[in-house]
């Protein structure tokens, strides 16, 4: 999916340190959500429609991505 990025307000969470190796999000256009590395801004980003958030968002609550 191609999405324009352009506009996109990133953030990192609020339990980031100060530091670049970070994920930030976006909120888009049509409930969409970016994702990138702030290490890189103008690189590549991840698009997720509402519902794929979701179900990350809740595999990453349910443990489902932890090292084992």
């Amino acid at each position: 999916m191609i999405a324009d990025l352009s506009g996109a307000r990133w953030f990192k969470s609020s339990r980031s340190a100060n530091a670049d190796a970070c994920v930030e999000v976006a909120h888009l256009e049509g409930g969409m959500i970016g994702v990138r590395d702030s290490k890189n801004p103008s690189g590549p980003a991840l698009v997720f429609t509402p519902g794929e958030w979701d179900a990350f968002t809740a595999g990453v609550n349910e443990g489902e991505f932890d090292r084992r």
